[in-house]
């Protein structure tokens, strides 16, 4: 007998968390041509879009509002 089982950690997001993040992915990569998802972002690739979307999820619907194309050690000026 050969049993299956789904792993304990997976979850699935809710809907409303879905919507804020793709809302918050198309505020930060917007596209090329509005209205047409074919012509691709204006900035940032499929890849950053995805994992932009992923780290939102992560923070349950909310993002920091850094830039995407901020270098990731860089220091704050005084």
């Amino acid at each position: 007998m050969l049993t299956l089982a789904a792993p304990a950690t997976a979850s699935a997001i809710t809907a409303e968390v879905a919507r804020a993040c793709d809302a918050a992915v198309a505020k930060a990569f917007p596209p090329k041509q509005i209205g047409n998802p074919a012509a691709g972002s204006a900035k940032g690739t499929a890849k950053d879009r995805r994992e932009y979307f992923e780290k939102c999820v992560a923070n349950n619907g909310k993002v920091d509002d850094a830039p995407a194309e901020a270098p990731k050690d860089s220091k704050p000026s005084k």
